[in-house]
């Protein structure tokens, strides 16, 4: 009974005194708390605020929760010109009033996103000062948009590839990147610090790059939407590689309708990425525009049930989900399988070779002042230094950087056998099975207690269908489990983004679940 009293106690001086730390007066004046773009966009015009000072009170909130209080750990990097940018926006609003879809907003990239001014690590120590000569090409269009780039996120290093375990939102030049709802919690990687950043609103909005459940599953544990769009709707020029097949940056927002709107912004062919020519013809500059309340009715969806009996507790809420489904009108059909094959093994091998390929493409292209000239470079660096192998194996550097080229046969089967059994005998083969307009499942479980000595523990996950195929998903809270969120994956066929956002908009509206985090200890 003394126990518990002084725990209590101890409660109370720990939140009391994170409190007087982490409320941000002029971020609350302002009153940004989960504020839209919808929303920054009419304080613009009517004079409520300038972008100036929301990007100052976004500033303070980062030194005051990321750095101070909380510590979060979530940002790498404060851009020292955000200030500047977002003075030059006012000017041009002044005269011109708002001219695009993410004017004045202050967006966070994920720190393996190029840009000139800043250092792009991919939460490397061997990267930590490696600043590119330009821009992604995402980066650009969010400057050419009028955006206030704000810094970068911490990651999972090299986005989750480099070790045989490892604890999702650690990397060795930022460190453990803490969940916002209980900061013993894991934040599910590898875009955990957008994720996180967004979840504390740290940022109007962020940006994150998936290549199998890397936004989704961050966007799951930090009760956030996610979208990963099918591989070449934005391009991937000048973001530091895992794989060319199934790489893809996508938002992670509050809501559906700021999802839309940065998927349309930033949508478009780049000839520096091969992949995006697909999307000429299918990509809208306008996402906005399918997002219906009652987007449920008539639907035809497909209930995945594989990830069905890891926990009681989160299937007994995709139950309940399920029945409001139908209540709203769709009719539901359980699929206990996507593929008949697994080419998990498969995946994993395409993962190996193309991580040795896109690296050492990227490297290249930082130019004879690169930190780090290949992949067999960062091997033999890694292995000579005790500090990056003082908490985790590496072995999956050493085992991408063992491999052939992208010529070898074993690559082009691997290659082959992934993409048939995901696309044609996969998703596309269920779907027109049975006439279905989506699939949904749960996305993941609540976040686990953060161990940097075993590692990770999922307990669940939906995404690699869909990731394997290169094809869209996007995650929306669906709930939570004693305050920690989690979240329903809505997937389809390649180019299927309306349709998803559509759904994903009308569960939102009709049933919202989003939990403004409290940073408990």
């Amino acid at each position: 009974m003394k126990l518990q009293f002084l725990t209590a106690i101890s409660l109370i001086i720990f939140l009391n005194s994170c409190q007087s730390e982490i409320t941000v007066t002029e971020f609350d004046r302002l009153g940004l708390s989960e504020i839209t773009i919808e929303e920054l966009h009419a304080g613009y015009e009517n004079g409520a605020f300038t972008i100036r000072e929301v990007t100052a009170a976004y500033l303070e909130r980062i030194e005051n929760i990321d750095r101070k209080g909380v510590q979060l750990n979530s940002v790498l990097s404060v851009h020292p010109g955000a200030l500047e940018r977002a003075a030059e926006l006012d000017a041009i609003l002044q005269s011109d009033g708002i001219t695009t879809p993410l004017f004045g907003i202050p967006v966070l990239l994920k720190d393996n996103i190029d840009t000139f001014d800043l250092p792009t690590t991919a939460g490397s120590r061997f990267m930590e000062h490696s600043i590119p000569a330009k821009d992604a090409f995402i980066v650009n269009q969010l400057r050419e948009q009028g955006a206030v780039i704000l810094g970068k996120t911490n990651l999972s290093e090299w986005a989750n590839f480099h070790s045989s375990f490892s604890s999702s939102g650690w990397s060795g030049l930022g460190g453990q990147v803490k969940n916002p709802y209980e900061l013993s919690r894991n934040p599910c990687g590898s875009s955990s610090g957008s994720g996180a950043a967004t979840s504390a609103n740290l940022a109007a909005v962020t940006i994150g790059t998936e290549t199998n459940g890397s936004i989704v599953c961050p966007s799951n544990a930090n009760g956030i939407v996610g979208m990963k769009p099918t591989v070449g709707l934005w391009s991937r020029s000048g973001i530091i590689p895992i794989s060319h097949t199934t790489d893809s940056a996508g938002p992670m927002t509050r809501t559906v309708r700021d999802a839309a709107v940065l998927l349309g912004a930033l949508a478009g062919v780049d000839e520096a990425d091969d992949m995006t020519r697909y999307s000429d013809g299918r990509a809208y500059p306008d996402y906005t525009q399918f997002l219906n309340p009652d987007g449920i009715s008539g639907k035809r969806i497909g209930f995945y049930t594989a990830p069905v009996g890891n926990h009681f507790r989160v299937d007994s809420l995709m139950n309940e989900t399920i029945r409001f489904f139908e209540e709203m009108g769709a009719e539901i059909i359980e699929l206990s399988q996507i593929s008949e094959t697994n080419v998990g093994g498969a995946a994993f091998n395409v993962l190996l070779y193309e991580f040795k390929d896109g690296l050492n493409h990227y490297f290249s292209s930082l130019g004879e002042d690169a930190p780090l000239k290949s992949i067999e470079h960062l091997a033999e660096l890694t292995k000579a230094s005790a500090d990056e192998r003082e908490r985790f194996d590496r072995n999956l550097i050493f085992l991408a950087a063992e491999k052939e080229g992208l010529d070898s046969e074993e690559y082009r089967e691997s290659l082959e056998r992934m993409l048939l059994h995901s696309r044609e005998q996969g998703i596309d083969r269920v779907m027109e099975l049975h006439n279905l307009d989506a699939i949904i499942s749960p996305t993941g479980s609540p976040a686990w207690k953060t161990d940097l000595t075993l590692g990770d523990n999922f307990k669940l996950s939906s995404s690699s269908p869909s990731a394997r195929a290169g094809y869209p998903i996007i995650t929306v809270p669906m709930g939570d489990l004693d305050g920690l969120p989690f979240g329903l994956s809505i997937f389809g066929t390649a180019w299927s983004e309306p349709v998803l956002l559509e759904i994903a908009y009308s569960f939102e509206q009709n049933r919202p679940r989003r939990i403004v985090p409290q940073f408990l200890p």
